[in-house]
């Protein structure tokens, strides 16, 4: 059901690439960016018409009015189980709570008597917000993109997710009940490119947004690369992907659920176990089969395990299984060692770290208070997941009184001639020439 990797006993005799060698799906970006092209360029030129006619190509979904009307929303919150709204509700509570951690503050600083820089940060003026609905309609995203934005102070946000045939047209049900719950009221049922597209140059009735944020499949995440530059983007959030460092500590039954958990997203998310124990490598894949079994999804959950993007990597000791994992830069990282921890401050390159056995991916999915949106495909080792600061811009605020530029003003003019460029020299110079005058 999963291959082996057997890294053991090679790490004394060659160099090894890591990158190269741990599974990981022929995530071809490049590929797809030549795909959707056309599709952002037909966007552009003929707005929400375009929108409408992908729409229907590829969801089978003939739209009318890409906004979702507001009873519509009203309805899908009135209609949302008690039990799920009050497992959103604190979802919603733990996310902003994190978030309203990490907004920060500006901060001041005096590098001299008199000269005093400020770091303002500053919203975001408008984003769009995607939510992929493909396989599973993943309400949650509505609540990582929208409370960390909220949070921010953007003061205008916009959500995309795609239209639903089986709801006339419009978004899932639980994804527009958790926009309404989270006091959005500005919805499209658009899905795929051609939303990333919508939003980074507007269209009839919507703004161009400055901002796109959220998950989707390859397509989604070709398309914020074609348009970065026209719109901003947080990063490249495809198909997900789980790594798990574990040695004889780790439960085999719990490894193997985890490893499930994320092959369930998607037939191109994938699944990797890291461990210098066979032990635990033969007991976890032994497991794999019946749980596989007993889930509901699992011919997908069969098709991610058995990709050429999920396996298990046999290592010869828990030193050579962090260098792994800091190569293999995973959106999700569990550590299950007995000194998980400590180990974790190690760990450089991830999206988001799970530490020890009860810290599985789920709770970061839904309710740790941590960001689900999270780089995947190794763009962890640069790029960091979705937070508050994904929406704040730093803004350098300079004021200087007159004596503390003619403290420094002889330094900027002599950097200024020895780059050759005299005027800017000048224009420090100009301000104290009745200095000399008088002198």
């Amino acid at each position: 059901m999963i291959r082996r990797v057997d890294l053991r006993g090679r790490k004394a005799s060659e160099v090894l690439d890591y990158r190269a060698l741990v599974p990981r799906a022929a995530f071809d970006v490049e590929h797809a960016v030549d795909v959707v092209r056309p599709i952002c360029d037909d966007v552009r030129h003929r707005g929400d018409e375009a929108i409408r006619a992908y729409g229907e190509k590829f969801d089978g979904v003939v739209v009318e009015s890409l906004r979702v009307p507001r009873p519509a929303l009203d309805e899908a919150l009135a209609g949302l189980d008690p039990e799920v709204r009050a497992a959103f509700a604190e979802s919603i509570r733990r996310v902003r709570a994190v978030s309203e951690d990490e907004r920060g503050a500006d901060v001041v600083s005096e590098p001299a008597p008199g000269g005093r820089v400020t770091q303002r940060l500053v919203p975001v003026s408008r984003v769009g917000l995607y939510v992929p609905g493909g396989l599973a309609p993943l309400a949650s995203s509505v609540v990582m993109n929208v409370v960390p934005a909220q949070v921010a102070g953007v003061g205008s946000l916009a959500v995309a997710s795609p239209p639903q045939r089986e709801f006339g047209g419009l978004p899932h049900p639980t994804v527009l009940a958790v926009c309404a719950l989270l006091g959005v009221d500005e919805v499209y049922a658009m899905g795929g490119a051609q939303a990333i597209a919508g939003f980074a140059y507007g269209f009839d009735g919507c703004p161009k947004v400055d901002l796109v944020s959220g998950p989707g499949n390859i397509y989604v995440v070709a398309a914020k690369r074609l348009l970065k530059g026209v719109v901003g983007i947080d990063a490249e959030a495809g198909p997900t992907e789980i790594a798990i460092l574990a040695d004889d500590t780790a439960d085999p039954e719990h490894v193997a659920a985890d490893l499930i958990s994320q092959a369930e997203h998607d037939p191109m998310a994938a699944s990797v176990l890291v461990t210098p124990s066979e032990t635990l490598a033969d007991a976890v894949a032994a497991a794999l089969p019946g749980q596989v079994a007993a889930t509901r999804h699992s011919e997908r959950i069969t098709t991610a395990l058995g990709g050429e993007q999920s396996g298990i990597v046999l290592v010869d000791d828990l030193e050579q299984g962090t260098e792994v994992v800091n190569a293999y830069a995973a959106e999700h990282l569990e550590i299950q060692t007995e000194d998980a921890a400590e180990r974790a401050l190690r760990i450089t390159n991830a999206g988001a770290i799970f530490i020890g056995p009860w810290a599985p991916v789920s709770l970061g999915d839904y309710c740790a208070g941590s960001n689900h949106v999270l780089p995947t495909a190794g763009c962890a080792c640069h790029s960091s997941g979705l937070s508050v600061r994904s929406f704040l811009k730093a803004v350098h605020v300079v004021d200087y009184t007159r004596e503390a530029l003619a403290d420094v003003a002889g330094h900027v003019v002599a950097l200024a001639h020895a780059e050759d460029l005299p005027a800017h020299g000048a224009a420090v110079s100009v301000r104290f020439q009745g200095d000399r005058a008088d002198g």
